[in-house]
């Protein structure tokens, strides 16, 4: 594959000009004026404009209840991972900053396609700022740029009053970077090994002398070759926010992103390693079945508004529009073994070659009521939305018209073994939409001064039409999902540090896969139930929590066969159980020293009552601290590891239990810059990072140096 510079470079530049226009013209008021001083922007505050910048300083996100609630009063299991910890750990993708949250397995088994999974359960939904439609097949296509987010929020659990649909496994929510009340920015310049060369700028500005409009622009361009051979990643992402005050009640935010990322020979599928005698092969890190001319170019665009208007002092009505649009042309190569394994001399695979160009647009809108009222003689919290949402999908694929024998070599092979086909027509090989109607309520109520409870529903109507959205061959003619799932929860302050929580929710996911005579599974339902104990420690800036937690999946898709005529995998409906603990602490033990530890341990069994999806870590644990150096208090230094029990797939890999241990160190040059340097597996530690799908190898030791830089 060859980039074409030129046509990148203007569609990067056009989204810039379009961010900037958007900018200017909230900006054009007040460049007519000289620039104020903080002072003079303080004491021009007029009282009716100090909605908008308040609230600024004190965001919160609504969790997993759509209440305001903090981490430690939602009766569920929530994680974050802030902006400093992606930059300390030099997590600028999302797998890798994933990989960093309590009780979520990051799948990476392809280049540019991942499952997330908890307890035991794929994660089938991820959101920006609360809104999001599932993700098909639970997968996920190309990786986020974190530098657009302030932090990433893992709700983990069943949560139908958050999503709508899912499954007991949880929610990842993206949460966006938002407009401060101080002008200013970063620039980060970054190299690294396997020839990394990353740009990220993010600068804010207040737009006007009162402080009720500000916008802040993010940018980040990522260039980098891999340790897999050949592999060559490039990503762009572009950020433009506006929010300001609209009369004295309304605040309003306008905001759009785009990102392309081209990745050239990219592995579809993984390795294959078992032998006939179930021993596994052995391959350098940087094997690789891709060959030379294939690429998979991912690119999406996303513009929302949201209006918020108070009522009164306890009520306020937001209305929120998310529109998605998301494009995909691949060139692929397939290389699989029909017996599952490798002959002795490491031949026998097969080579499949794939092209294909597809299309997902997707419209989310919300309206919601949210505020406190009184009953009994005490104050209550309570929020009430209708949810609509569309989705639609179309791929289109390529004929092959000729191509070189199936037949590979024996691997490892090079990436000019097979050459590119000669491609025909393009054809529609599915197509599709989905409608969601939701309507979900809440309330916390106050039951005494200690005990609080929560209760809540959430309603669907979920319909989908097409020719197979997920692939298989199968028209669906408005197959219809209509279900209600309740919420309640119970919360208990033992003491002013401790609080004890229970609660249960159930939610439903319409399901994508296919039985062996074809048909999809009916819909899968998920509940959930857990107890736990949540505490501060040191003043509140230490919080620790247990949670016993039980999930279930009913008439959830497993595997059951696979037709080798027709290449397809096919699968029946099974009751699967997990249940487990998890334990976490985040927080500071000093105002230099920061510490977060997650531990989960789960149990995943089957119908039978016997063990199922053996490639689920069982136990996982992931640590990571750091501190500034005393003795000079210029340097702070950290590191991390994270662990997990053996894993393998039937007839297929295995991998045993292995850490993998991160470092950091950041140096102040001065006030204003900053020079970090990332060690990423310390130790290069050999391992492979999954066995669900085939194998693939995790990264060996590598290294990377940042400048920051305040503007």
């Amino acid at each position: 594959m060859t980039y074409s510079p030129s046509i990148y470079a203007h569609t990067r530049n056009a989204v810039a000009l379009a961010a900037l226009t958007a900018l200017g013209t909230a900006h054009a008021q007040a460049v007519a004026q000289p620039e104020p001083t903080l002072a003079a922007q303080q004491a021009e505050v007029s009282p009716e404009k100090v909605e908008i910048t308040a609230k600024r300083e004190r965001r919160v996100s609504k969790g997993a209840t759509n209440l305001a609630l903090t981490i430690k009063e939602t009766p569920q299991s929530i994680s974050t991972i802030d902006q400093q910890t992606l930059r300390d750990f030099g997590a600028s993708g999302s797998n890798d900053a994933l990989r960093l949250g309590t009780g979520l397995t990051v799948d990476e088994w392809e280049t540019n396609r991942t499952n997330y999974s908890a307890r035991g359960f794929d994660v089938m939904l991820t959101q920006v700022d609360g809104l999001g439609m599932t993700n098909e097949w639970g997968l996920v296509e190309g990786q986020q740029d974190t530098y657009l987010f302030e932090s990433i929020e893992l709700v983990r659990g069943a949560n139908g009053l958050l999503t709508g649909v899912g499954n007991a496994s949880g929610t990842i929510n993206y949460i966006r970077k938002r407009p401060t009340n101080k002008d200013g920015g970063e620039l980060i310049a970054t190299a690294g090994s396997n020839g990394l060369g990353r740009l990220a700028i993010d600068y804010n500005k207040v737009l006007t002398t009162d402080g009720a409009w500000a916008g802040r622009l993010v940018a980040a361009f990522e260039d980098k070759d891999s340790y897999l051979r050949a592999l060559h990643d490039r990503r762009g992402t572009l950020y433009g926010v506006v929010e300001g005050q609209i009369g004295d009640n309304g605040t309003l935010t306008l905001g759009f992103s785009h990102q392309d990322g081209r990745q050239k020979s990219p592995m579809w599928g993984s390795l294959t390693l078992p032998y006939a005698d179930g021993t596994l092969a052995e391959f350098d890190v940087s094997a690789s079945t891709s060959q030379d001319w294939t690429y998979w170019n991912v690119r999406s665009t996303n513009l929302f508004a949201e209006y918020t208007h108070s009522l009164s002092p306890d009520w306020e009505a937001k209305l929120t529009y998310s529109h998605n649009q998301g494009t995909t042309a691949t060139k692929l190569f397939y290389a699989y073994s029909l017996t599952g394994h490798l002959n002795a001399d490491n031949t026998g695979l097969s080579a499949w070659p794939y092209r294909s160009e597809g299309e997902t647009r997707s419209n989310v809108l919300n309206l919601n009521l949210s505020g406190r009222f009184k009953a009994f003689g005490r104050q209550h919290d309570a929020v009430i939305g209708l949810t609509q949402s569309r989705q639609t999908s179309v791929t289109d694929t390529y004929a092959v018209t000729s191509a070189p024998s199936a037949v590979l070599p024996a691997f490892p092979y090079a990436g000019d073994v097979y050459a590119e086909p000669v491609w025909g027509d393009k054809s529609v090989a599915s197509d599709g939409n989905q409608r969601l109607t939701r309507f979900y309520a809440a309330t916390r109520l106050s039951l005494t001064d200690r005990l609080k409870a929560i209760a809540g529903l959430n309603a669907i109507s979920l319909k989908r039409d097409g020719t197979s959205i997920y692939g298989g061959g199968v028209n669906l003619d408005n197959e219809t999902t209509e279900k209600v799932s309740p919420y309640a929860g119970l919360t208990y302050e033992l003491t002013p540090a401790t609080l004890v929580y229970a609660s249960y929710s159930d939610i439903f996911q319409a399901q994508d896969q296919r039985d062996v005579n074809g048909a999809f599974l009916a819909p899968m339902k998920g509940l959930n139930a857990e107890a736990g104990v949540k505490t501060d420690w040191l003043g509140g800036q230490l919080l620790t929590s247990l949670a016993v937690f039980t999930g279930t999946q009913k008439g959830l898709a497993t595997i059951d066969g696979f037709d080798p005529v027709a290449q397809d995998t096919y699968y029946a409906p099974k009751d699967v159980k997990s249940r487990g603990f998890e334990i976490e602490a985040t927080g500071r033990l000093s105002a230099d020293t920061r510490l977060t530890a997650g531990f989960t341990s789960l149990q995943l069994t089957g119908p039978d009552g016997n063990d199922i999806y053996e490639w689920v870590p069982r136990r996982t644990l992931k640590l990571r601290a750091d501190t500034r150096v005393a003795m000079l208090p210029q340097l702070r230094v950290g590191g991390g590891v994270r662990w997990q029990s053996g894993i393998s797939k039937n007839a297929g890999a295995s991998q045993g239990a292995y850490a993998v241990a991160d470092a950091y160190a950041a140096y102040a040059l001065n006030e204003a810059a900053t020079l970090r340097v990332n060690v990423n597996n310390l130790f290069d530690q050999k391992y492979l990072r999954t066995v669900q799908y085939g194998a693939i190898y995790g990264a060996p030791r590598t290294a990377s140096i940042s400048l920051e830089h305040k503007l």
